[in-house]
């Protein structure tokens, strides 16, 4: 068993619109994070996971995750799962938790358009 105080996690700025909070458990096979998101991220195209399934649980707010063939709408407590490989972008106000399965890599997450 292994834990994560929130005092040893580690902030990244993705955007003026979104903070992720990565707590790094040095798995393989699967990670955590959370992400507070203000606005359309990204403000241009899309994001895509090339590696990792993400299982998304809405702590609070609520929004869109849009892709190219279809837009979902969610609120709180509501949970979201991601293919490895599918285009999407967020219009929303919200907090989310973000498990990956394997684990999230920085080579594997791209923006496109």
């Amino acid at each position: 068993m292994k834990k994560i105080a929130l005092e040893q996690t580690q902030e990244h700025k993705n955007s003026e619109l979104c903070i992720v909070t990565e707590y790094d458990f040095k798995d393989k096979d699967i990670d955590i994070s959370t992400a507070e998101i203000n606005g359309k991220y990204p403000e241009n195209g899309y994001c895509v996971n090339t590696e990792v399934k993400e299982m998304i649980y809405v702590v609070s707010g609520s929004g869109k995750i849009i892709t190219e063939r279809k837009t979902i709408t969610f609120k709180q407590g509501d949970a979201i799962l991601i293919d490895k490989g599918e285009k999407y972008c967020w219009d929303a106000v919200c907090k989310v938790v973000m498990a990956c399965s394997p684990a999230w890599t920085p080579e594997q997450y791209k923006m496109v358009k």
